[in-house]
């Protein structure tokens, strides 16, 4: 089990990025200790998290990178999510 600032530097968000999407919950920790409220997470959801940082670095909103993290989606999915993204970077750039 990892930390919130151990998994944090494996994974590369902020320590903050994790206790926010705790409470989405994006992202919750695999174990709560009861007496201190320090959060664990376990190696298995390094991928998860992965895929957290990158679709958030790209620009999507936690309501748009939930379904992403809850159940695998066709590629197809995910494409149209991409050029979605990118006619909206596209358009606020010629604002």
């Amino acid at each position: 089990m990892w930390t919130t600032g151990e998994f944090a530097r494996l994974g590369q968000p902020s320590p903050r990025m994790l206790r926010h999407d705790d409470e989405g919950p994006l992202l919750s920790p695999a174990h709560m200790d009861a007496h201190t409220d320090y959060r664990f997470y376990a190696i298995a959801q390094l991928g998860r998290l992965h895929r957290l940082v990158a679709l958030h670095d790209l620009g999507f909103t936690s309501e748009q990178v939930r379904p992403f993290l809850d159940q695998a989606r066709p590629t197809e999915q995910l494409r149209g999510m991409l050029k979605m993204r990118k006619a909206q970077i596209a358009q606020n750039l010629c604002i």
